[in-house]
């Protein structure tokens, strides 16, 4: 028997790094099911510019994830314009592409701070309200890089290990709360985080609005796991079902040793130069600032 599907009409979301790509296509496709829509982003610029673009009333918001006051303020202003906040979605996050031991000390705190940090804050932020009215959805979005290691992005594994881990544990803290949690996974998407990467590999991209639609699927069945595509979830399972050395060699096989290779330095370059500039005070001057997906 279907699972009978919530219905996401009136909600009010709130969605971080939400001027492009996931976030962009998650916006549109909230409002095009009558939600009322708040993103957030380091460039308010971009993000007023897409706010314009999506219609529906969205509302447009700056916010550093890295920052509890700007985080703080960003809910608290999305809820003074559209009520009370029914679903978060954990969106802004940032990949720079380079070996481990070769990775500077403020790339792995950036990291951290956008991937992991601002996870952790906007959940506590958000379960403090929705706990207290009995209802509410927190959407965390991580990357199938959280379900396995993928050289070239060690520190940004570890930070979408923990955001998997993370959703896993209050998941089970707000059991019977009310309050529900999802955490979306995909394989790399085709948004800025990727620009200059390698398209040789044997996996294929997926669009930001893949996601956007397994995000909808997410909160419409309740469903904690979203895997984009959804056959990488039997993909990992089968995988992890392997003896150690099989698991890698298949790994090899299907060219995850080769997903970071970079096919386009400048390009590349361009988006690394952008993350670095992930701070409120940094990033004004940028056209394009880097708190934007978490894939």
């Amino acid at each position: 028997m279907a699972k009978e599907r919530r219905s996401l009409n009136g909600k009010v979301v709130a969605i971080t790094g939400g001027a492009r790509g996931i976030g962009k296509a998650t916006a549109a496709a909230l409002v095009r099911r009558g939600c009322r829509v708040a993103i957030g982003d380091l460039d308010l610029a971009l993000a007023e510019e897409t706010a314009g673009s999506l219609g529906g009333g969205v509302v447009a918001l700056q916010l550093d994830v890295t920052d509890r006051t700007s985080f703080t303020t960003f809910v608290d202003e999305a809820e003074r314009q559209l009520g009370p906040i029914d679903v978060l979605i954990n969106n802004a996050g940032i990949m720079p592409v380079t070996q481990f031991v070769d990775e500077a000390d403020d790339s792995i705190r950036r990291q951290l701070d956008i991937n992991l940090y601002g996870v952790i804050v906007g959940s506590q932020i958000a379960i403090e309200r929705m706990r207290s009215r009995g209802t509410g959805h927190i959407v965390n979005i991580a990357s199938s890089a959280g379900k396995v290691g993928v050289p070239g992005i060690a520190t940004y594994v570890a930070t979408k290990h923990g955001v998997v881990g993370l959703s896993e544990a209050i998941r089970q803290e707000l059991l019977g709360s009310g309050v529900d949690v999802s955490v979306v996974m995909p394989v790399l998407v085709d948004t800025a985080l990727t620009e200059g990467l390698s398209s040789s590999w044997g996996v294929k991209e997926v669009q930001p609005e893949d996601v956007a639609d397994e995000i909808i699927n997410a909160l419409e069945l309740n469903r904690f796991d979203a895997f984009v595509p959804r056959s990488l979830q039997a993909t990992l399972v089968l995988g992890a079902l392997l003896p150690r050395r099989a698991r890698e060699a298949v790994g090899r096989w299907m060219g995850v040793n080769k997903v970071m290779e970079i096919s386009d330095p400048t390009s590349r370059r361009a988006y690394e130069d952008r993350a670095a500039a992930s701070r409120v005070g940094t990033a004004k001057s940028e056209p394009a600032p880097a708190q934007r997906d978490a894939a």
